[in-house]
């Protein structure tokens, strides 16, 4: 499951301070923490006799105990309990005890069972599932289990796993008994694969002993406990929920406590993998330009209606290819354009592979060569490079993620200058000539998901112009804020503190009915900004784990979303909010928020609203079609392609969807799904494109690319 690949992120990341700093209690856990990372036991007892709280949690339900068993290290467990921590304390991300996540280690498996460790049943699954003998026997031996679990752990081991079946067999289990044949008869319409958004594919069977669910050599039983509702045999808190519509399966839930996945009916609607579209007449319209000056254009719509981008092309034969420029180095910041220029920002040398895909692997990439952080200037027409100016040149102070660079941050410009943005190393303003104006020292923004250095991953916050001043979101480890700076001299206009950890969104300017204000996205709270002074105006609680996407803006929305646990959020906000004001529990709507949804956000990619419609895409390339004004569900289908980074961008009645792997698929606005084209790049693509003029601007892994009808 899509946790265990996550699951070391959080053994520092989730300790970072939510809370001000300077807050005791938070002072004396994260002390505390530290020292159980360390695995240091002077510094845990001297951290506890100084009154740090042994069970302190965080907002994620992290506790010392929870660290310790991470790490490993059996006399810190020990320390720890006999301090009185407790040995079942759940987290609220992976929902993981001390026990699971133990069940590699014989003696702490021990230690925790004499302690009165729950989560028994599952660990008695896990260990027969993975095949560890010893360890099961310690839990056997150690705990009662229920006989479900027994009998469920044992329908679940294969025969040749004897000695595994033996110990369970010896402990009580039983086999499965027969089910009915008339219920067997009903349910034989849940069978079949389905497939996950991520590309994981789950296989229903109906046996004597009932449903069961089939992946590789393991098989899980489950009993029914309402109409279309399974819950797994031995297994706490999850269940399987398969949603009909005119009696066909549609979707199949799957749910662990508060989180979910969801699947769909495997080849049910196949995608094209090449272009279904006509081919498109010749020749181009005569189109005004129209300037796309930050991420995703004006305001970050990413809607560039009457620019007239192409259908269809082929980057392998040239057809309708403008032009297509090297550029040198790595960067996933987005090409921005005013007039007939083109700005990128890149970081040449050094190691400049990349690890695309969906993948959980939190590591950092270990480079300590010197780059040259630079910012590049094109001709829009012709594609020549105009000048190249190095902003700074060093080793980089901060590492960066296996899919990220150190040029993530995408430039803006107002038709005069230029701001780029390098995270640690600066932010730089040129004039249109390549003449820089001024420079601002941010000092060292570190954006890593953990307190340990090895979880790196650098710094990805956009800057925007509003008028005179340059914004600037910065979601780091410590110390968060958000601060305008002078766009004539760099000067700090403002800077307004923020109690989060770090999230790699962009804010945004939402020019609605009643006023302008910057709206941000972070991982613990969706907030409102007066421009001119940097005051909160209001905040909307949104407890997503890790936050990426920018808030998406209508005259009449704003739209703020995120997908990673333990929620993925979606709200739409009327404008005028003033507050606090997130909904209660059993809420979906309230004065402010016009209506919230908890599943369905997208994690990396920022969604859009186009016509009346609001398109999410997840990483895996599902796309989900609500209507705007109400949230209501249009449609949820699979566009193809492997794994999505860039936000989709759309004009004349198209959508364009850019995968990790430069596949750009094209689908028809509006709300049914249609695809209309699959186009190759030839390359990996990370970033957004851009749309003007004609052409839609693609930037590779190693190029700059305008489509454009000749």
């Amino acid at each position: 499951m899509r946790w265990c690949y996550l699951l070391v992120l959080l053994l520092g990341a989730l300790g970072a301070s939510i809370a001000p700093a300077a807050d005791p209690k938070i002072e004396a856990r994260e002390a505390l923490w530290a020292a159980v990372r360390a695995g240091d036991e002077k510094v845990i007892a001297a951290a506890l006799d100084k009154g740090g709280d042994v069970n302190a949690k965080n907002e994620y339900g992290i506790t010392a105990m929870w660290i310790a068993a991470s790490k490993g290290k059996t006399e810190v467990i020990e320390l720890l309990l006999a301090r009185g921590a407790d040995p079942s304390a759940r987290d609220g991300i992976w929902y993981q005890t001390p026990l699971s996540q133990s069940l590699n280690k014989l003696e702490n498996v021990k230690v925790l069972l004499k302690a009165g460790a729950k989560d028994v049943d599952a660990a008695v699954i896990a260990a027969a599932g993975r095949g560890n003998l010893p360890i099961l026997q310690a839990v056997l031996d150690g705990a009662k289990a229920k006989q479900e679990t027994l009998d469920a752990a044992l329908f679940a081991t294969a025969e040749t796993q004897k000695e595994i079946r033996a110990a369970l067999t010896k402990a009580g289990a039983k086999p499965l008994p027969v089910v009915d044949q008339k219920d067997r008869d009903a349910w034989q319409q849940f069978a079949g694969s389905y497939e996950s958004e991520y590309g994981g594919v789950l296989k229903v069977e109906v046996k004597d002993t009932g449903l069961v669910t089939v992946s590789g050599t393991s098989r899980v039983a489950y009993k029914p406990t309402g109409p279309g509702a399974f819950a797994p045999l031995g297994v706490e808190e999850s269940s399987l929920t398969f949603e009909r519509k005119s009696e066909k399966v549609v979707r199949v839930i799957s749910r662990r406590f508060t989180a979910e996945a969801a699947y769909f009916p495997q080849g049910s609607k196949p995608v094209p993998k090449e272009p279904v579209a006509p081919k498109e007449i010749a020749g181009a319209k005569v189109v005004t330009p129209a300037n796309w000056p930050q991420f995703r254009g004006i305001d970050s719509t990413g809607v560039a209606d009457g620019q007239d981008p192409p259908l269809t092309w082929d980057a392998k034969t040239g057809t309708n290819i403008l032009w297509k420029t090297p550029v040198p180095g790595l960067g996933h910041s987005c090409p921005v354009i005013w007039g007939d220029r083109v700005f990128l920002t890149s970081a040449v040398g050094g190691n400049t592979e990349l690890k695309t895909g969906n993948y959980g692997d939190p590591n950092s990439v270990k480079d300590d060569s010197k780059l040259a952080f630079q910012v590049v200037c094109l001709d829009r027409v012709t594609g020549k490079i105009l000048w190249t100016k190095t902003a700074f040149e060093g080793v980089p102070k901060i590492k960066r993620h296996l899919k990220g660079s150190h040029a993530n941050c995408t430039a803006a410009t107002d038709g005069r200058r230029v701001v780029a943005c390098f995270g640690s190393e600066g932010l730089y303003c040129y004039d249109f000539d390549g003449k820089l104006l001024w420079t601002r020292d941010l000092g060292t923004l570190d954006s890593s998901f953990a307190l340990e250095q090895q979880y790196e991953w650098g710094f990805a916050a956009s800057p925007i112009i509003h008028e005179d001043r340059v914004i600037l979101q910065c979601d780091l480890s410590r110390d968060s804020f958000i601060a305008a700076y002078s766009l004539a001299d760099g000067s700090r206009l403002w800077t307004t503190p923020r109690d989060e950890i770090p999230s790699w969104s962009s804010p945004a300017v939402w020019r609605n009915a009643k006023r302008v204000e910057i709206v941000t996205n972070a991982s613990q709270f969706a907030r409102g900004y007066d421009p001119a002074t940097g005051k909160e105006l209001w905040r909307l609680d949104k407890k997503s784990e890790a936050t990426v996407p920018t808030p998406v803006l209508t005259p009449e929305l704003a739209f703020v979303v995120s997908g990673n646990r333990p929620i993925q959020p979606l709200f739409a906000i009327k404008p005028g909010a003033t507050g606090d004001i997130s909904l209660k529990a059993d809420e979906s709507a309230n004065t402010h928020v016009a209506w919230g949804k908890l599943r369905g956000g997208p994690y990396m990619p920022t969604p859009i609203v186009y016509q009346k419609y609001l398109y999410t895409i997840g990483n895996g390339g599902m796309v989900t079609c609500y209507e705007a004004a109400t949230g209501k569900e249009l449609y949820k289908e699979r566009v193809g392609g492997t794994s999505y980074t860039a936000s989709p961008v759309a004009a004349d009645g198209r959508l364009y969807f850019t995968s990790e792997q430069g596949e750009i698929r094209v689908v028809k606005a509006g709300p049914e799904f249609e695809l209309l084209a699959v186009n190759k790049m030839g390359d990996v693509c990370m970033a957004t494109p851009a749309i003007c003029g004609g052409a839609l601007f693609v930037r590779t892994k190693d190029a700059l690319v305008a489509v454009s009808r000749k």
